[in-house]
C-alpha cells in the first residue's frame, strides 16, 4: 500500500496574483469540464544553471509559429524566433480586424502560441494592447469569441507569472468576467470559460445541491460542472481559520450531488468531496466525516457501477475514480502520480495537488510540460525552482539509476521537512 503523503496547501502572500492566476485557470478551456517538489534530476550542480529559456521548445500544434523556412528549408534559431514575432504580431492585428472570423482565427492562433510556449518578453511589450483586444471580444462578441478570448486571456496571465503586468490586467478585466458569469441570456460556453469567482460559485453550486427537481436539476451540468472544478481549486487556497467552517457546510451538499445523471459532473463532485476530506483532516487529524457509513456506501456503489445503460468508457472512469475516492476516505490513503518532463519530475501525491496540476492541464494541454520546464509561475506553485538549462553533455546522457534514488531521498526528505512545518504552523493564505 503506497505511504500517505499530504500536499501542502502552497503558500502565497494575501491577496497574491497567484491566486487570481488560479482562478481564471480554473475552467478558461472550451471544452467543458473534464475530468513540488524539487524537480527530478541526475545532473550535477555544475551542470545545472538557473536562467528562463522562453523561446527555446518547438511547438508543432501552434499555428503561428514556424520551425522552418520558405520550401521546408531548416533555419536557424534567431531567424525562426523573428518569423514567430511576425506571426504573433499578424495575430494581434487580427484581433482589431472587423471580420469576426478573422478575429476568431487570430484568438485561436494565440490560445495555441501561449498554451505551447514562454513569451514572456514578448507580450510584457504588448500586453495592454491584447488586453484591450480582449476586453472588446468579451464585451461585444460573439459566444464563441466570448468564450476564446476568456481563455487567451487566463493564458496571458499564466504567461505573464504574479507581477503586475499580470494583474493590471486582470483587474481590468475582471469585472467583465463576473458579468459574464452572471448573465443567464450569456452563452453557456462563454459562463464556462470565465467561471472564476468564489462567492458566485458558491451561489452555483449551492443552487444545484438543493435543487430537488428532476427536470432542472440537471438543466445545465456542463455550467455546474465547471463551476465546481472552479470552486474546488479556489478552496486550496482558503485561510485555514476560514476552512473548517467552509467544508462542514458543503460536504452534506455535494454528498447529495452524487446522485447526478451526468458521469463528468458526478465524478467532479466525488474528486471534490476527497479535497475537502483532505483539507478538514489537514487541519485536524482526528476528523471524521458525518454520516460516513452512508456516504462511504454512496461511493462503493459508484465505484462498482455497471449500468448497461452507461457508456463503457464512461463506466470504467468512474470506477476508477470512485474506487481511489473511497480507498481515501476510508484508509487515508493517496495513490501518488509522477509526472516527468524533461530530466525533472513533479509528484502529485494528494488531492489538492491533483486539482491544481489538473486545472493547469486543462488550459495548456499538450505544453504543460514545457510550461512546468520553463514557466516561473508554474515552477514556483509546484515548489521547482528556477528553470534549468542543461548543456548538450547533460542532454545527452542518461541518467543513471543510482543518482535517480539519490536525488529521490534527499527530494523526498525536504519535501516531509517542509510539509511538517506547514502543517505545525498553518498560515493563512488569502
Amino acid at each position: 500500500m503506497p505511504r500517505r503523503k499530504k500536499g501542502k496547501r502552497g503558500s502565497s502572500k494575501p491577496g497574491s496574483l497567484r491566486q487570481e492566476v488560479l482562478q481564471l485557470s480554473t475552467k478558461a478551456s472550451l471544452k467543458g469540464a473534464r475530468n513540488g517538489v524539487k524537480g527530478e534530476s541526475g545532473a550535477s550542480d555544475e551542470e545545472l544553471t538557473s536562467d528562463i529559456l522562453s523561446h527555446g521548445s518547438s511547438a508543432s500544434e501552434c499555428t503561428s509559429v514556424l520551425e522552418e523556412g520558405v520550401g521546408g528549408e531548416p533555419v536557424d534559431e534567431q531567424t525562426a524566433q523573428e518569423e514567430t514575432v511576425d506571426k504573433l504580431k499578424q495575430c494581434i492585428d487580427n484581433l482589431m480586424d472587423k471580420s469576426t472570423k478573422t478575429r476568431l482565427a487570430g484568438l485561436e492562433s494565440l490560445r495555441l502560441a501561449f498554451s505551447s510556449r514562454v513569451l514572456y518578453d514578448f507580450l510584457t511589450e504588448r500586453r495592454l494592447t491584447i488586453s484591450d483586444c480582449l476586453e472588446r471580444s468579451l464585451k461585444k462578441g460573439s459566444a464563441e469569441e466570448q468564450a476564446v478570448a476568456a481563455t487567451v486571456f487566463a493564458l496571458l496571465c499564466i504567461q505573464l507569472g504574479g507581477g503586475d503586468e499580470a494583474e493590471e490586467g486582470f483587474k481590468m478585466l475582471r469585472p467583465i468576467l463576473t458579468a459574464i458569469l452572471i448573465d443567464n441570456a450569456a452563452s453557456l460556453a462563454a459562463r464556462q470559460s470565465v467561471s472564476n469567482h468564489i462567492n458566485l460559485l458558491d451561489i452555483i453550486i449551492s443552487a444545484e445541491c438543493d435543487n430537488n427537481d428532476k427536470k432542472t436539476k440537471n438543466i445545465c451540468p456542463a455550467l455546474h460542472n465547471a463551476a465546481l472544478q472552479a470552486w474546488s481549486l479556489l478552496v486550496t487556497l482558503y485561510p485555514a481559520s476560514r476552512l473548517a467552517v467552509l467544508l462542514d457546510l458543503h460536504l452534506p451538499k455535494l454528498q447529495v450531488c452524487l446522485q447526478s445523471s451526468d458521469v463528468n459532473y458526478r465524478i467532479a463532485v466525488g474528486e471534490t468531496i476527497a479535497l475537502l476530506v483532505e483539507l478538514r483532516r489537514d487541519i485536524d487529524e482526528e476528523f471524521a466525516v458525518e454520516d460516513s457509513e452512508s456516504m462511504c456506501e454512496c461511493l462503493k456503489s459508484l465505484a462498482t457501477d455497471s449500468n448497461k445503460h452507461r457508456a463503457k468508457n464512461d463506466r470504467r472512469k468512474q470506477r476508477s475514480v470512485f474506487r481511489d475516492v473511497l480507498h481515501y476516505i476510508e484508509n487515508d490513503d493517496f495513490s501518488e502520480e509522477k509526472i516527468q518532463f524533461g530530466v525533472e519530475s513533479i509528484y502529485i501525491d494528494s488531492w489538492m495537488r491533483r486539482r491544481i496540476y489538473d486545472a493547469f492541464k486543462e488550459i495548456l494541454e499538450s505544453g504543460v510540460r514545457h510550461h512546468l520546464q520553463f514557466n516561473p509561475l508554474l515552477r514556483d506553485i509546484f515548489g521547482l525552482g528556477s528553470p534549468l538549462i542543461l548543456d548538450a553533455t547533460t542532454k545527452g546522457n542518461k541518467i543513471s539509476r543510482f543518482e535517480k534514488h539519490l536525488f529521490n531521498s534527499a527530494a523526498f526528505k525536504a519535501r516531509t521537512k517542509q510539509r511538517s512545518k506547514v502543517r505545525d504552523k498553518r498560515a493563512d493564505v488569502m
